[in-house]
């Protein structure tokens, strides 16, 4: 049986991750088949909440190989790798968790719980994740399959639950989420950043801990939901071992989920067309210097198959920005981002040059071989000539100019990357060159 839930929260608070804490307590008198499963959709949705994640857990009478994955209420919790045919009664449990979801679920909130015994197909979880669907075509999914559902206000989270569903893992990575105790909901969190730091160089598998270049932690959040921190990494046991480290207030419960954060599913390539609210691999020329605007946000163009498109690295994204300032028109670049329509912008989360242009500068006109006087030009794009001799040279002294950008990705600092985004850590890729803040 599968239970997958999705839209519970908003920016005042509430967690969907916590709901799902909610509900395996609540059911636990069966067996968590796997682990429970944090789904990313498309980042570009613009009426997200926060980071536009639902939540996929599987039940039933667990057999064979079992693994320790959190602990809820000083209880251990431990996932099944499979489990037996029993069959159980959907709707007793549906029943069980409509309270559960009705008290977790903000009113603002566009709730969707569903109760199934199959998956959706396959292709709703690439479509979720890099487009936008509809409601109708995913209420005729969920006819299809014969699922049960629940729904608050318009139900829009009935999309991502049935998205989240249809997910098939082949890159995944893992998520370790700590809890705060309830009343320490929406006040200031207390941690220790150095053990956080430590953390990080200890665990090698885990990624977006941790920012060296600011000394600024990365998994700590600052809304005031129910998460203290959340670790993410490649290797499941590696997470657990690595919170052990970390030194915080007192932790309510933690729980293990599997996740496809970090791993760039969000990113469609080859389009045909580009349509706004997805994101996008595009290669091209860069056709202008940088342009700086208000906000200390940075713009360059490149042109591409689908014309000349702008750009954007915006202020969060700090010295990031400062890859724009050193490429120049004929520049080649790759860029990864979200596109927006109005104005037609390419915000830019990873960016790989492929190869830049030598930048030369005249030192002067060139000097004749005979006479070793300085040449006239001849006009504009015609060369140069000696009165004197009348011979010509086709171009001036020039000397090459160093350039402080070199061929290789480029990213944002942890801060400012996005739940999807593959970091270069994963990719086996380092930044050849490391940016300062001025």
């Amino acid at each position: 049986m599968f239970v997958a839930v999705d839209d519970t929260d908003s920016v005042r608070g509430n967690c969907t991750t916590f709901l799902a804490t909610e509900i395996i307590k609540e059911l636990s008198d069966l067996d968590l088949i796997g682990c429970p499963r944090l789904v990313r959709l498309n980042p570009a949705v613009p009426w997200k909440t926060r980071g536009n994640g639902s939540l996929v857990m599987k039940f039933g009478h667990g057999v064979g190989k079992k693994r320790f994955i959190g602990m809820v209420d000083d209880k251990e919790f431990y996932c099944y790798d499979d489990s037996d045919n029993y069959e159980l009664d959907y709707r007793s449990i549906m029943k069980r968790l409509i309270p559960i979801t009705e008290k977790y679920c903000e009113s603002d909130a566009n709730a969707g719980l569903l109760i199934s015994s199959q998956r959706p197909d396959v292709s709703f979880y690439k479509r979720g994740v890099t487009t936008i669907l509809s409601r109708e075509e995913i209420d005729r999914e969920i006819d299809r399959i014969g699922a049960l559902t629940y729904t608050t206000g318009n139900g829009r989270g009935l999309i991502g639950a049935t998205c989240g569903l249809a997910w098939i893992p082949e890159d995944i990575t893992f998520e370790l989420l700590a809890y705060r105790e309830r009343e320490r909901w929406g006040t200031k969190r207390q941690y220790d950043p150095t053990s956080i730091k430590k953390m990080d160089s200890k665990f090698p598998t885990t990624f977006n801990n941790w920012e060296d270049r600011t000394g600024k932690v990365a998994i700590v959040p600052s809304t005031p939901c129910p998460v203290l921190y959340g670790i993410r990494g490649d290797v499941l046991r590696d997470v657990i071992d690595a919170a052990n480290i970390v030194k915080t207030e007192k932790i309510y419960r933690w729980l293990v989920f599997l996740t496809n954060q970090g791993t760039d599913d969000h990113v469609i390539r080859d389009a045909k067309e580009l349509v706004s609210n997805r994101s996008y691999f595009i290669g091209g020329k860069v056709v202008s210097k940088a342009n700086h605007i208000r906000g200390g946000h940075t713009f360059i163009g490149i042109s591409t198959k689908y014309g000349v498109i702008t750009c954007g690295a915006y202020e969060p994204s700090k010295e990031f920005r400062f890859v724009f300032d050193q490429l120049i028109p004929d520049d080649e670049i790759e860029v990864v981002g979200e596109f927006r329509e109005y104005p037609r912008t390419l915000n830019v989360e990873k960016l790989h040059v492929v190869s830049v242009v030598r930048c030369a500068e005249k030192i002067s006109n060139p000097i004749c071989p005979i006479c070793e006087k300085k040449m006239n030009s001849i006009g504009r794009g015609q060369g140069y000539r000696c009165k004197t001799c009348h011979t010509k040279e086709k171009s001036a002294v020039v000397q090459y100019r160093s350039r402080w950008i070199v061929p290789g990705w480029y990213e944002p600092p942890v801060c400012s990357r996005r739940h999807l985004s593959k970091p270069l850590k994963r990719m086996g890729l380092e930044q050849p060159i490391e940016f300062i803040k001025r």
